[in-house]
């Protein structure tokens, strides 16, 4: 009776404590509810408190009390240990010895619980009462791994000589000494090592505490692994290498060691990338550097992809210049297998380069001797379909052809013009460079009554599938739901790059539909200007690569303006 006044005149003097904040929760792992003050054992309060005296007085008027479970499986042996209270830890001990290795719902021993609050002297405790170490909880964590991943190298210590298992496997079978490395933890590794850690365990994925190192950045763990007997090419489930990791997240000083350690930089991984592509992919052009010396250039030139392409799908530009200084070949190809992945069936970087928007990095692989006609789409449809000014203009400064056409769809027009849709200044800029404006009014049905529109393949888009029978004419374009509502002033602008032309019935219907486009439709009627036909005239002598040039002749700014058609 008197122990149980004790507890309750605790009880009473604790309550205050927890509304003013006492955690009670039972801790890290189990249940992630906090105790109401209704719901808490008068027991459990006792030991939280480690009332030494009142635990005693339990245990001699009412032992059964001492090993009543809470919902969670915990009994007050749990809670002692958790709460590093040794005193009261050993009372329990003595009065149920056999109940040391009695788990939680969660299959947590009092030693992992002691292990997971670091309580030394509670570990010590339950392991000289003959606590087994290396019993794991419920995701397979052993106190040894519990110490490791809380950096503790007392605890570690302790455990190995009570002799705990360092070889014993966690969850994704990662050891003691996995976690060791990954807090960069030498003194750590070298009592783990000397107990008999494996220095090459590898776990579920195969990977080893090298590549952890490798991955991390811990290049002092690295070299004292490499110095133990680490094997610097032993690879991942993935065929990955300690090299592929450091040269991926950027640690030029652990790709140094590696290489200086024989770590082969000529072993792909099973995606067929070597650690240069990585290093590529991810823009460490210092690594770049230190790798391609020591890459085979044949096994570059049977990859599938090169590391110049992944610079460019990635907009690396500071890599590709490493790339190019170094020899890299501007032109190479994408295997067959891999273009097929693509829709427009892409082959170079300069595409990779153009599909990103980086008109930097395109005018660096142009400056390099990058092909414009290795690809199935012409590069600059692709700038014009997204709308990117510059990267247009500088491939047709570079000599790309205006009026390519897209294998995907068959027009009687110059396909940049679909590829515009209503981007007038963009449109005007390839009309100025020699986009065929005249096409754009050839109509095979004239004014006479066009047929229901036909289908015209995937309209606006760029692929290499194969393209319709059929032929879609500027005007069927114009009539779509999508063009008509923008007709007027693109015919207009083409107009101005045209001599007199008659407007098919179709084309005349559209400017019909709207009030304000009259006047588009007069213009077709009327004569054109002597001026204008003269301009068109002197245009029509100029090949396209000359007319791209005509700001750089010597001649006055007028006539360059009236010749470029910017008056």
């Amino acid at each position: 009776m008197i122990a149980v006044g004790r507890c309750e005149s605790f009880y009473q003097r604790l309550s205050v404590d927890i509304k003013s904040g006492l955690d009670l929760k039972p801790h890290f792992i189990a249940s992630s509810s906090v105790y109401q003050i209704r719901d808490v054992d008068p027991v459990i309060l006792v030991i939280i408190g480690g009332d030494v005296e009142a635990v005693n007085e339990l245990a001699a008027t009412s032992p059964h009390s001492l090993m009543r479970e809470n919902p969670e499986g915990w009994i007050p042996l749990h809670h002692a240990a958790y709460r590093g209270q040794a005193e009261c830890l050993k009372t329990l001990l003595k009065l149920h010895l056999s109940s040391a290795d009695k788990r939680t719902l969660q299959e947590e021993t009092a030693l992992l619980l002691a292990v997971s609050g670091e309580h030394l002297s509670c570990v010590t405790c339950l392991l000289e009462s003959g606590a087994d170490p290396d019993i794991s909880g419920k995701n397979k964590e052993t106190p040894l791994y519990a110490a490791c991943r809380l950096d503790n190298v007392d605890i570690v210590s302790l455990l190995l000589s009570f002799g705990a298992t360092v070889n014993q496997r966690c969850a994704q079978g990662w050891t003691a000494l996995h976690e060791a490395v990954s807090h960069s933890n030498i003194t750590m590794c070298d009592i783990l090592i000397d107990a008999g850690a494996k220095i090459n365990p590898s776990n579920t994925y195969s990977v080893t505490p090298l590549i952890v190192a490798a991955q991390l950045g811990r290049l002092k763990v690295a070299s004292y692994l490499i110095g133990k007997g680490a094997d610097v090419n032993m690879q991942t489930c993935d065929g990955v290498t300690a090299l592929h990791e450091a040269s991926k997240n950027g640690h030029e000083d652990i790709v140094s060691l590696l290489l200086s350690k024989n770590a082969d930089a000529n072993r792909p991984a099973n995606s067929g990338l070597l650690p240069l592509h990585v290093a590529a992919e991810n823009g460490h052009q210092k690594i770049v550097a230190l790798l391609v010396p020591v890459t085979s250039r044949t096994l570059l030139r049977h990859s599938w992809i090169s590391p110049l392409h992944l610079a460019a799908e990635h907009n690396r530009p500071q890599v590709a210049a490493v790339l190019l200084k170094t020899g890299a070949d501007i032109n190479s190809t994408l295997t067959p297998s891999r273009s097929a992945l693509y829709a427009d069936g892409r082959k170079t970087a300069l595409f990779f380069a153009v599909a990103n928007g980086s008109t930097e990095f395109a005018e660096l692989l142009l400056n390099a001797g990058a092909s414009l006609d290795l690809d199935p789409v012409c590069p600059l449809l692709l700038a014009v379909h997204r709308g990117n000014m510059d990267t247009v203009t500088l491939l047709l400064q570079r000599g790309a052809d205006v009026n390519a056409t897209i294998p995907s769809w068959a027009t009687g027009f110059p396909a940049v013009v679909a590829l515009c849709r209503d981007n007038l200044p963009l449109l005007s800029c390839l009309l100025d460079n020699g986009c065929d404006a005249l096409s754009c009014f050839t109509c095979t049905h004239g004014s006479s009554h066009h047929p229901e529109e036909t289908h015209m393949g995937t309209i606006g888009t760029i692929s290499c599938t194969e393209p319709p029978h059929e032929v879609t004419q500027f005007c069927e374009w114009m009539s779509t739901s999508l063009m008509r509502k923008c007709a007027g002033p693109i015919v207009d602008l083409l107009l101005e790059h045209v001599a007199h032309v008659q407007l098919c019935g179709k084309l005349t219907q559209l400017l019909d539909s709207q009030h304000e486009w009259r006047a588009v439709k007069r213009k077709s009627l009327s004569p054109r200007p002597l001026r204008h036909l003269c301009r068109l005239s002197i245009r029509s002598q100029v090949s396209p690569s000359r007319l791209r040039s005509l700001t750089s002749l010597p001649l006055p700014g007028s006539l360059i303006r009236y010749l470029t058609v910017k008056d």
